[in-house]
């Protein structure tokens, strides 16, 4: 199954090596991040086999403006008129004004090994070559929570990007960290909570320095951009990131 449901109304949308999150209030929808271009129709299918149309989706919220995480953006714009939003200094980066994303170069220095290999093949067909700017993506429309299905409050982490955020969801007791903190990736030997390989950051030690943002945020269950889902609380992952941060490769 591509989805589960992980608290009241909070639903993770597992599209190709990467995840996404959906919430929940009544008919609306919010989806957190929208994975790569191929994961479009992954996502129509999780929102219809929940009972919902797409058009019940609000807004898409984003977390940094990766490939693998705006992916089905503009498809769901084109289609259904859905809005997207992410921190005002992001809009550049994902409107394509400027870069701070591992290039395929990046990639191909490091395919050593089978599993990278594989990932690399997976996120190829997903559509991982493919330019994939969003022109229409605007600023957070307030600060503080936002008026969205599951009230989702955006938490500042720059570093893996200049503009990340992280999503703390009060209602039910989570953070989804997008990539400033995940539990594990194709190209990383780390199993845990771990930032992802140096290459993959804008900044690394800012990336490092961001966990105290959320360390402090009150949430028992972290759903990471990347890698399963996490139950033992933000601060208890965020201590073991930072360990994990001296083992990560470049």
């Amino acid at each position: 199954m591509r989805y589960q449901q992980v608290a009241d109304d909070v639903f993770t949308i597992r599209g190709t090596d990467v995840n996404m999150v959906l919430l929940r209030d009544g008919r609306d929808l919010t989806l957190i991040d929208a994975g790569w271009y191929g994961d479009a129709r992954t996502i129509e299918q999780t929102i219809r086999a929940l009972g919902h149309r797409p058009e019940d989706i609000v807004a898409i919220l984003l977390t940094h403006a990766h490939l693998d995480h705006v992916g089905a953006m503009n498809h769901l714009h084109h289609r259904y008129a859905i809005p997207a939003y992410t921190s005002p200094a992001e809009v550049a980066h994902a409107r394509g004004e400027c870069h701070e994303s591992a290039t395929p170069l990046d990639v191909i220095k490091r395919l050593t090994d089978r599993d990278t290999l594989a990932w690399a093949a997976r996120i190829t067909a997903a559509g991982g070559l493919r330019k994939n700017t969003v022109p229409h993506i605007q600023p957070f429309p307030t600060e503080g929570p936002l008026d969205l299905p599951g009230t989702p409050i955006p938490v500042p982490c720059p570093g893996h990007t200049s503009g990340h955020s992280a999503f703390h969801l009060p209602t039910a007791g989570a953070i989804a960290t997008g990539d400033t903190l995940v539990t594990a990736h194709p190209t990383s030997k780390i199993k845990g909570p771990q930032p992802l390989p140096n290459f993959f950051n804008h900044d690394t030690p800012a990336t490092i320095a961001s966990y105290a943002a959320l360390e402090s945020v009150p949430a028992d269950l972290v759903l990471p951009g990347h890698g399963p889902i996490w139950r033992d609380g933000i601060a208890t992952a965020v201590a073991q990131a930072r360990e994990n941060a001296a083992h990560q490769r470049d």
